[in-house]
């Protein structure tokens, strides 16, 4: 039986989505190591959705950001936590060159269970899940 991994870093700003998307392997390795499988393909989901998560807090908030991550039951839940109290929203998308507005859709369509969640301090945790399989 595969036991319980958890996995918490301090991203800091400069470098944040780097020093994220660091912490995410070890995470997998962690949770390879003691059981739990985690296909390729949803390795990358978790790569994307932190690598998002953290850039947008990075990029939209005035502070520096967290990041917590949990296997729990069928994936792995993660938690990035920010200074700012406001929600990301979708923006619309622009097909003809920016790459803008597409963070916050991906993180919905890859990602399960996706909440945001006001802290005690102000701000808030972007809350999902990433099946494993």
């Amino acid at each position: 039986m595969a036991h319980p991994v958890r996995r918490r870093c301090d991203c800091g700003t400069v470098g944040a989505a780097a020093r994220a998307r660091a912490e995410v392997r070890g995470f997998v390795d962690d949770a390879r190591a003691i059981g739990h499988r985690l296909p390729a393909d949803a390795q990358d989901t978790v790569l994307l959705v932190v690598s998002e998560l953290v850039t947008n807090a990075v990029r939209h908030t005035p502070g520096p950001c967290s990041l917590e991550m949990a296997w729990e039951g069928d994936g792995i839940d993660i938690d990035v936590t920010d200074t700012s109290p406001e929600p990301p929203r979708l923006r619309r998308q622009d097909p003809a060159g920016s790459a803008d507005g597409y963070g916050w859709w991906l993180v919905n369509r890859l990602a399960s269970d996706v909440d945001v969640r006001r802290t005690r301090e102000g701000g808030k945790t972007v809350h999902v899940h990433v099946p494993a399989t």
